[in-house]
């Protein structure tokens, strides 16, 4: 079965390509597809904006579609940045913008500082809505280590690790990470229910 994932993020698409890959469903993404449409995130969870994803996409193609909304909570600053996480510092911020207001919001504060990366993954084909989550939870550190990732990944070190997961290997990344948790399980649920 093909499925098109609402995102034009393309770390994002590896991601869940990588876990949809040796399963009955085919991900798309809209890159895949020759579309760079924006969907307006208005919802105020992560489960409303990934809905609002997935039906966009389904309504424009009438096709079944996946998306997710995620972002990273932080204990301290009251669970922000949150749902506004990839605009956090700013419309058209870059994710060096939003790691810099973090660790300067964080600073007169004290350590550690317990956070987490929050994932929901929803299915919709018109009239089934499937829906998972996943976590990944750490602590923020003040200088950004590590190349690879994006987003929040260069200041975020998850519990049991002493990397942070711009450090990590691809693969290490997409097996511990929230979004892979989230994948992971969404992806079990339309096994059983669609092969």
């Amino acid at each position: 079965m093909k499925i098109i994932f609402a995102s034009q993020n393309q770390g994002k698409v590896k991601e869940v390509k990588a876990i949809f890959n040796n399963s009955p469903f085919e991900i798309f993404s809209l890159y895949d597809l020759g579309n760079n449409m924006d969907v307006e995130e208005t919802g105020s969870t992560f489960r409303e904006n990934a809905l609002i994803k997935a039906k966009t996409v389904y309504d424009h193609y009438k096709h079944p579609a996946i998306a997710d909304d995620s972002g990273l909570m932080i204990e301290q600053l009251d669970g922000r940045p949150g749902v506004i996480s990839a605009r956090y510092a700013g419309e058209n911020c870059t994710y060096e913008d939003n790691n810099l207001k973090v660790i300067k919001e964080l600073s007169e504060l004290a350590e550690p500082h317990r956070a987490k990366f929050v994932s929901t993954a929803i299915y919709y084909n018109g009239k089934d809505i499937i829906e998972s989550v996943g976590e990944l939870r750490g602590v923020i550190i003040k200088v950004q280590r590590g190349t690879a990732g994006f987003g929040y990944d260069p200041i975020f070190i998850p519990d049991g690790y002493d990397q942070t997961i711009s450090e990590m290997e691809f693969e290490l990344k997409n097996k511990i990470s929230h979004r892979a948790k989230s994948f992971e399980k969404l992806k079990e649920l339309l096994v059983k229910k669609y092969s």
